[in-house]
């Protein structure tokens, strides 16, 4: 292990709420400056409010990871008030579930648009400045859907996979200059991300109805309601491993948060496609009439 790296500022996209407020609040309360990005401006005050009441070096600012200027003035804003960026989470995401056959394109344009490009886009921002002062650490919030792909997640796990695969080319590139790049890799923890992606999916699970996918939207909902039944994991068990990942010195290249998410990452290891297709097929009662 090398020496501990003094990482201080942070910016958490997607930091107003789920999982990235739960990191804001933690890592603020370790003494780390954080800065909560956010599009809702109910959700920054709140956020605000609270940090104020608890005396704690946490601030939000207005960001659309889906518009350039957006986030120019955001990263702008924290340099000014801040100084130098040492550590940005990209956990800003939307989930779309559907069939492939389904999805509208501009649904697709949107899931990758806030989940892949909206990543490169804030990534590309503030990586001059930590290139050359050689020193940083990005995080970039993944799932157990960027190792394993369910039916109905064709649209969320390519955007995630898709974000994997660079992250990989990432960390390789920025290894030269003494910037760790990570991917959390969580598993389902109840956030308000599945009232939002049940909300911007409803309208294809209820045309589903008596239609050729009827029974895949039916089994799926069966067989995820029964797998995520008693979930005992909170945003805060995917803070602490976020903290950890900011500590390790070197951090490790992936950090998986959740059972299901290490069941995941060993049966993409350990099984064959095939294998692991019939797993699924099972599962989800997809079996061939």
């Amino acid at each position: 292990m090398g020496a501990p790296v003094e990482l201080k500022t942070v910016l958490i996209t997607g930091g107003t709420d789920g999982l990235g407020r739960a990191a804001a609040l933690l890592l603020a309360e370790q003494g780390y400056r954080v800065f909560a990005a956010g599009r809702s401006s109910e959700k920054r005050a709140a956020l605000d409010q609270l940090a104020h009441e608890r005396g704690l070096p946490l601030e939000t600012v207005e960001m659309d990871v889906c518009d350039d200027a957006s986030v120019a003035r955001a990263v702008a804003e924290v340099h000014t008030k801040a100084g130098p960026l040492d550590v940005l989470v990209n956990n800003a995401g939307i989930g779309y579930f559907a069939t492939v056959e389904e999805i509208r394109m501009d649904h697709l344009r949107q899931q990758f648009e806030t989940n892949f490009i909206g990543v490169v886009r804030v990534t590309q921002a503030v990586l001059p400045e930590m290139r050359h002062r050689r020193r940083g650490r990005i995080l970039n919030m993944s799932s157990a859907a960027g190792k394993v792909a369910l039916p109905l997640f064709g649209s969320y796990s390519g955007s995630k996979f898709a974000l994997e695969g660079m992250t990989d080319a990432l960390r390789l590139e920025l290894y030269p200059f003494g910037i760790g790049v990570v991917l959390i890799e969580p598993g389902y923890i109840p956030t308000n991300f599945q009232v939002r992606s049940a909300e911007l999916s409803s309208p294809y699970a209820a045309a589903a109805e008596g239609g050729p996918y009827a029974k895949v939207y039916q089994n799926f909902r069966r067989s995820r309601k029964k797998s995520t039944a008693g979930a005992r994991y909170t945003p805060e068990d995917c803070a602490r491993v976020v903290l950890r990942a900011l500590r390790d010195n070197p951090p490790q290249p992936r950090y998986t948060v959740t059972r299901h998410a290490l069941v995941a990452r060993w049966a993409k290891r350990l099984l064959s496609d095939r294998a692991l297709d019939r797993s699924l097929i099972r599962a989800f009662g997809l079996e061939r009439d």
